[in-house]
């Protein structure tokens, strides 16, 4: 059984943002809410049919194609390939991971998420279809991750992306995966990443830090919430030795020759302590990195409230990011 014990003592936490503690209270009114096993299959879905997904990509000028390519163990898993309608040139990639705890989400659930500092550089946006836990537990999403990213440098010709120019970006449990893939992709002499994005991060399985004890019970994500999807992940190896730096990226000593990073997070958000001291050692290791804690933020705030002052201000500085990585936007943009 799946231990979602929370912690008895009281502790104290940083408030949360006036405009975002709203929203949290529309949420605690509908009570408690637990992840269980059972409602996977629910959590897993997206939330319209693709056919009404691909409806508005097209009116906001990109189109959207499948492929199948070889995962972890050569099985198949499918590619979601996003791009601007009658893009022409090669232009960068950016090749990105669904959060959900590792146990639910969807790849094309969060294509919304990406307009207003992404899709307008006119990138080939790559969403990959990663297998999910507990049926597939560690290393299988990591590795079908990699997979699909050394797919996508192989074909950068058939692409029509730049090789040299392959961003990789995730949020949450897909901002972990998307750091346990720089890793696999620097150690085994892979695709060389221009960059990674990692927003709101999950990246520790030991659950020891402060804002895993302060986030407990409350916010959107939790610390019952992140327990239920590392134990799912990695079963009864979590918190334990036997974890590889790839699975949980905290853990990793040598953070050297990684690509610049772009790291966020909440000031009030189960992940912060995790993700303040991965930027740490990123900078320790002379790597060109960029943190912003943001004050009051909960888990996923900027997608769940996109109009309070602060997630304008965070959605704001990571396209300020973003130009300077890529360059301007393109005059073209709709």
């Amino acid at each position: 059984m799946l231990d979602q014990t929370p912690v008895s003592d009281p502790v104290v936490r940083p408030p949360f943002d006036a405009e975002l503690a709203t929203f949290l209270t529309a949420i605690e009114a509908r009570g408690p809410f637990t992840v269980t096993e059972e409602m996977l299959p629910h959590m897993r879905q997206l939330d319209v049919p693709e056919h009404v997904l691909d409806e508005r990509l097209r009116s906001r000028g990109y189109h959207r194609r499948n492929v199948t390519v070889p995962g972890h163990l050569g099985d198949p898993i499918d590619l979601a390939i996003i791009e601007r309608i009658e893009r022409t040139g090669t232009t960068a990639a950016v090749y990105t991971i669904h959060g959900g705890g590792m146990v639910f989400g969807h790849h094309l659930g969060n294509l919304d998420g990406y307009d207003g500092w992404l899709l307008d550089h006119d990138v080939v946006l790559v969403s990959v279809d990663y297998r999910l836990a507990p049926e597939y537990p560690d290393p299988y999403p990591v590795e079908d991750c990699y997979a699909g990213l050394v797919w996508v440098a192989e074909h950068a010709a058939e692409l029509d992306i730049d090789p040299t120019r392959i961003v990789v970006a995730g949020q949450s449990a897909g901002g972990g995966l998307a750091a346990g893939t720089a890793l696999l992709a620097r150690d085994r002499k892979g695709p060389e990443l221009l960059a990674q994005i990692l927003v709101s991060p999950m990246l520790d399985d030991r659950d020891d830090t402060v804002s895993t004890m302060q986030i407990d019970g409350v916010g959107v994500a939790d610390r019952r919430m992140t327990r239920f999807g590392w134990d799912a992940y990695l079963g009864d190896r979590r918190a334990t030795a036997d974890v590889s730096v790839y699975a949980a990226p905290a853990r990793a000593t040598d953070l050297s020759a990684l690509p610049k990073t772009y790291i966020d997070c909440g000031s009030a958000e189960v992940f912060r302590d995790e993700d303040v001291a991965f930027a740490s050692r990123l900078w320790a290791s002379g790597v060109d990195a960029e943190l912003h804690v943001w004050p009051g933020a909960f888990h996923g705030f900027t997608s769940m409230v996109p109009d309070a002052a602060i997630s304008r201000t965070a959605t704001a500085a990571l396209a300020d990011w973003t130009t300077r990585l890529l360059g301007a936007p393109s005059p073209i943009a709709p």
